[in-house]
């Protein structure tokens, strides 16, 4: 009989530790799934902050750098070319689509719907997910404003965003009109894909009352200029010859 019973305390003891051993073991894995969360919960957070900490990173050389010496020369750009416009004080419903004969456009048919038509003036740059429809940026377009429009290439490159970013920055706030300035994606969407001309990423509109002040909407042009990247210098150039005064509208904000 005391051997059985010595028999069953050494089996006992057997399974103790081997019940110990497992627990131990259990206690280590949920300790490395805790530890592989913390690390992902890390990444994830890290993957979101770490853009808008580059962005910082890579426009902080712009600081008060003169908006000439921002991005690429002008010899990035085409000369500037005009095109007859239509569609002066010509409002269609919100949510009406239009086809613009211009890409992308500078002038034509447009949304006219208070607080959303025409773009409020503050925010000057808009990243890839958030721009507004091209209906409303037309009606600025005819109240005076520039648009620089980017294309997917420049998206995907961080230096011209970074430049792009710094441009607006330029522009600050609401109530200086010859601030009247957007940014904004041109999207693979757009009138049915069509694309800038060959080897440009960058293109810049404005709507012009054609030199002859606003009385004559027969003067009235769309002007154009295209670039290979973003230059400051271009686009001074560009806005200090079709200012906001040089439009259909120029009072209207």
């Amino acid at each position: 009989m005391a051997k059985k019973t010595a028999a069953q305390n050494n089996r006992r003891a057997v399974i103790d530790d081997i019940r110990k051993k497992q627990k131990g073991a259990d206690r280590r894995r949920g300790f490395a799934i805790v530890g592989v969360c913390a690390v992902v919960a890390i990444l994830i957070v890290g993957a979101a902050a770490f853009r808008p900490v580059k962005d910082w990173w890579d426009e902080r050389k712009f600081n008060d750098v003169n908006l000439a010496e921002v991005g690429a020369p002008a010899s990035a750009c085409d000369k500037i070319t005009t095109k007859k416009a239509d569609g002066n004080q010509q409002h269609v419903p919100s949510g009406t689509p239009v086809d613009y004969t211009t890409t992308p456009p500078a002038f034509g048919p447009h949304w006219n719907e208070a607080g959303l038509a025409p773009v409020p003036m503050e925010k000057k740059f808009y990243a890839w997910g958030e721009r507004p429809e091209l209906e409303a940026l037309v009606h600025n377009l005819e109240h005076g404003y520039t648009i620089v429009w980017y294309d997917k290439t420049a998206n995907d490159d961080g230096s011209e965003i970074a430049a792009l970013r710094a441009i607006g920055s330029k522009f600050p706030g609401d109530s200086n009109m010859r601030y009247k300035l957007k940014i904004v994606p041109w999207l693979p969407s757009d009138e049915g894909g069509k694309k800038f001309p060959e080897g440009k990423h960058i293109a810049i509109t404005h709507w012009s009352a054609g030199g002859d002040g606003q009385t004559d909407a027969t003067k009235q042009v769309g002007v154009f200029q295209y670039c290979s990247s973003v230059s400051g210098t271009a686009l001074k150039d560009f806005m200090t010859k079709y200012p906001y005064t040089d439009s259909p509208e120029p009072l209207a904000m």
